[in-house]
Order: structure tokens, then C-alpha cells, then sequence
């Protein structure tokens, strides 16, 4: 249900961006000639989508409080992956790449994901389980950037890659506002925190078997 698509983009070669349908709307791009008239930097859209991460991450842990909070954490989701759209296309077609951006471009996500996993974890009433989720999400990223390192093209497959992990919050707060007229329980929330662990897991899994698929078929007579 997420409205923007996912942008991990980085200013190294097309191979290794994240193909992202919404880089050819019309919206992104206005709002990418709209940048490119202020001296905002890829770099910081980058570390912006970390604050609306955090922002996001606050609201989810008190949201169970005050459930119209799950709007704000929608809301939040959604802009963190505009600013991981913006930032590729600031870099890439707007030409403001930087020598660090491809550090921008990863750390912020790992730091993002992990304050939304995190925070989901402990609003389910588990915060062990938020904790694995994005351990494991940052593993996809570790097997996807290791395949790259090996001469591979960057592998962004799912079933559990950042943007289905993004869309699956999405729409976990528009269940879990309706939840929270019917019951107490928080059974959306602990529901997509095992989904987003056991999705991130068999991501890893399908990665890695891909990786070890091009190497031996690299190395056949």
C-alpha cells in the first residue's frame, strides 16, 4: 500500500540502482527540478529520511496509546521512501553525486529500517521480535552490496526487500487503526513483525542462492 515506491539509489552505474517505476512520474520528477534549484544535497534528502524514519518510529511506540498516531507512522513511512526516491535522482539524473554518496545512500537506510522494525517490535509487545526483524533486514542489505562487491549486479529481489518491508507497514497502521475500534489485542502489529523477520530471512536466503548460482555458473568449463 505504499504510495511511493521504494528508491534505494545510489550514483554508481544503472546495474546497481534499484529499478523504480515512479522515477518516470511526473510528480517525482518536478520535485526533483524543484531541488535542483535550492542547494539541498543528495546527501542530505538521504539523512532527512532518517529523521521521518525516527519520527515515524516514535509515533508507532505510542501509537498503541493513541491510535490516530498510526496515521502520523503511515505518513512517515511514506515520506521516508520519497526522501530514498529524491535522493537517487538528485544524484543520478539531477548530477550532484558526491565521492561519499554511496555511503548516504546505505547507512541511512540500515539506520531507518532499523528504528521502524525496532520500534514495530516493542508496539506489538515484542521487542526481541523487532529487534531480529531488523537484524535480518539488515542482511539483505549485507547479501545484496556482497554480491555487488563479487562483480555481481546488485540483486534487489524480495520477497522482503525495503519496499515491501515499507509497504507491509504501511499497511499494517491502516489495519491496526481499525483494530484498535474493535479490540485490544495488537495482533496487525506482532502479525507483520514476524512476517517482515521470516520475509527478510527467505530474502536472504533467495540472495544468496542466486549469488552462489552466477559464481559456479561463472566458473563452468
Amino acid at each position: 500500500m505504499s504510495v511511493v515506491p521504494d528508491g534505494e539509489d545510489a550514483e554508481g552505474p544503472a546495474a546497481d540502482r534499484r529499478p523504480v517505476a515512479a522515477r518516470d512520474s511526473g510528480f517525482a520528477r518536478r520535485l526533483t527540478a524543484v531541488l535542483l534549484k535550492t542547494a539541498i544535497t543528495p546527501n542530505q534528502i538521504s539523512l532527512a529520511s532518517v529523521a521521518f524514519a525516527a519520527l515515524g518510529a516514535v509515533a508507532l511506540f505510542w501509537a498503541v496509546r493513541w491510535p490516530v498516531l498510526y496515521l502520523a507512522v503511515l505518513a512517515a513511512v511514506q515520506l521516508r521512501l520519497l526522501c530514498n526516491l529524491l535522493d537517487g535522482m538528485v544524484a543520478v539524473e539531477g548530477g550532484r553525486g558526491s565521492p561519499v554518496g554511496a555511503l548516504y545512500n546505505e547507512f541511512p537506510d540500515r539506520v531507518a529500517d532499523t528504528l521502524l522494525i525496532v520500534a514495530l517490535g516493542y508496539a506489538a509487545g515484542a521487542g526481541w521480535l523487532g529487534w531480529a526483524g531488523a537484524l535480518a533486514a539488515a542482511l539483505t542489505a549485507y547479501v545484496r552490496v556482497f554480491g555487488g562487491s563479487l562483480g555481481q549486479a546488485q540483486d534487489f529481489r524480495g520477497p522482503m526487500a525495503k519496499q515491501h518491508r515499507m509497504a507491509l507497514m504501511s499497511l499494517a497502521c491502516v489495519l491496526a487503526l481499525g483494530e484498535a475500534f474493535l479490540m485490544t489485542e495488537h495482533f496487525v502489529l506482532y502479525t507483520t513483525a514476524w512476517i517482515i523477520l521470516a520475509g527478510s530471512l527467505l530474502t536472504c536466503f533467495a540472495r544468496t542462492r542466486a549469488i552462489v548460482s552466477r559464481i559456479r555458473g561463472e566458473t563452468k568449463p
